[in-house]
């Protein structure tokens, strides 16, 4: 048993499916979940021998948008490579992805906290059949669905900037709602859509060694990756599940093995699935039935111009435009709709002197369906909320003798100056009188009790 200290170094790989209405390179429909099976297909997303593949603009332009998004710089030339491996769910016998040249490069995602998480790279890539694991007439079978093969699916790498499982989901929703803002996936994790590959391994701390006369941290001589999660939960207990087994190998003087893993979400554990390749092992090289891709600069302005105002720009913008609170915001801001939705309801009630924190209270606390509620109607549920009405003088002062008689104790700490006691006596005349003018209860009370 050593006593050395570790710190976590994690970096992620996030595959994200486009919704485009058709797949990468081929015009099949992208629709695939719950769809019949293998029936969006086509000599092209099948492999069969003679099809030639041709890119969906579409996809590209999106995995682009993505990438400024995500603040990357976009290179004037990029290309398809053919990354070859075998295994039954990919027909061709190799992934049309992108290696050394992909569309967007160098770039970060900032954290609550100020820290930025830097993005390696975002690429282009086709997705692959499904597995589906089943007993046919009493034997274990492995069947597949080629409906996903073909989909448009872009990836995003950062690097190994996360030295905790919260700062990964924090990431994690960040990114997933910003492709969301941009309209260009659901990343619904429950279909697929987003599927989640931490790469986790310890360093011992205070190691370092330099660098064109720069210290830096030593890398560990490995990492472990945990591949096609489908949940911030899940990938929050592999993380943590694979910091204490790393820590307690390396406890032994011992170096975990380079290894690609699976998270077992009934035993809540990784489990082993295969040793881990290297970018060698898959034999990279260029697509040579696609030609490069080649933009100018005034097509990536074009794109940059249909990016809508982003999540942490519109958060700040409504605490500064509409003096909501930051918890108020973050909610408000969490998805495009609801924003869009609170502003329409804005420039409505504005007119009717409905203030923001009103509506955002009535948003947020009434969990308002906003598919079912107009923004007009909104404004009327808030303006029958806080109308009041003129209660009969004797009918108040019934009750609020009443009150005052059943609660000795209370006029007795407002006489000892505990003003605030006459709140707690308004409610309980409240209870009687809703909707009634709550000036005209707290006058009536003042009067008792000031004799």
């Amino acid at each position: 048993m050593n006593n050395k200290k570790y710190k976590p170094v994690i970096g992620l790989e996030v595959h994200v499916e486009l919704k485009t209405k058709s797949k990468m390179f081929c015009g099949c429909s992208a629709e695939h979940f719950a769809i019949e099976p293998n029936t969006h297909t086509c000599p092209v997303c099948l492999g069969l021998p003679g099809a030639l593949p041709v890119p969906n603009k579409t996809a590209i332009d999106w995995c682009v948008m993505v990438g400024l998004a995500l603040n990357c710089k976009i290179p004037l030339f990029s290309k398809f490579d053919r990354k070859n491996y075998f295994y039954p769910d990919l027909p061709k016998g190799y992934q049309i992805s992108q290696y050394d040249q992909p569309l967007c490069q160098k770039g970060f995602i900032k954290l609550s906290n100020g820290k930025k998480i830097g993005i390696t790279r975002v690429h282009m890539e086709e997705d692959t059949g499904k597995l589906i694991h089943e007993v046919v007439n009493g034997e274990k079978v492995s069947l597949i669905d080629f409906n996903r093969s073909g989909i448009p699916l872009v990836e995003i790498v950062t690097e190994p900037d996360f030295e905790s499982a919260t700062e990964v989901v924090e990431y994690l929703k960040k990114l997933q709602q910003i492709v969301r803002y941009l309209g260009v996936s659901n990343a619904d994790m429950e279909k697929g859509e987003m599927r989640l590959e931490p790469n986790i391994s310890l360093r011992e701390i205070n190691t370092t060694h330099t660098t064109n006369n720069l210290t830096v941290n030593n890398l560990p001589p490995y990492k472990v990756e945990v591949k096609n999660i489908n949940s911030f939960r899940f990938v929050e207990k592999a993380i943590n599940y694979e910091i204490e087994r790393q820590k307690e190998i390396l406890e032994k003087n011992d170096i975990p093995m380079q290894e690609t893993r699976g998270w077992d979400e009934k035993k809540n554990r990784t489990v082993s699935q295969r040793l881990k390749e290297e970018s060698m092992d898959y034999r990279y090289f260029p697509e040579a039935d696609i030609p490069p891709i080649r933009w100018i600069e005034s097509q990536i302005r074009q794109l940059a111009d249909q990016i809508p105002e982003l999540p942490d720009i519109k958060f700040i913008r409504f605490i500064k435009n509409y003096n909501l609170s930051k918890y108020d915001s973050k909610i408000i801001t969490r998805e495009k709709k609801l924003s869009e939705f609170f502003e329409e309801t804005m420039k409505v009630g504005k007119s009717r002197g409905i203030t923001p924190k009103q509506i955002s209270n009535i948003i947020i606390n009434k969990k308002i369906d906003i598919n079912a509620v107009l923004p007009a109607q909104l404004i009327q549920n808030i303006l029958a909320l806080t109308q009041t009405t003129t209660i009969d003088e004797k009918e108040l002062e019934k009750i609020v003798k009443e009150i005052l008689e059943k609660n000795p104790k209370a006029i007795e700490d407002y006489k000892k100056g505990k003003v605030q006691v006459i709140g707690f006596l308004t409610g309980m005349v409240k209870k009687h009188f809703p909707k009634g003018d709550t000036n005209q209860i707290r006058e009536a009370l003042g009067k008792h009790l000031e004799n």
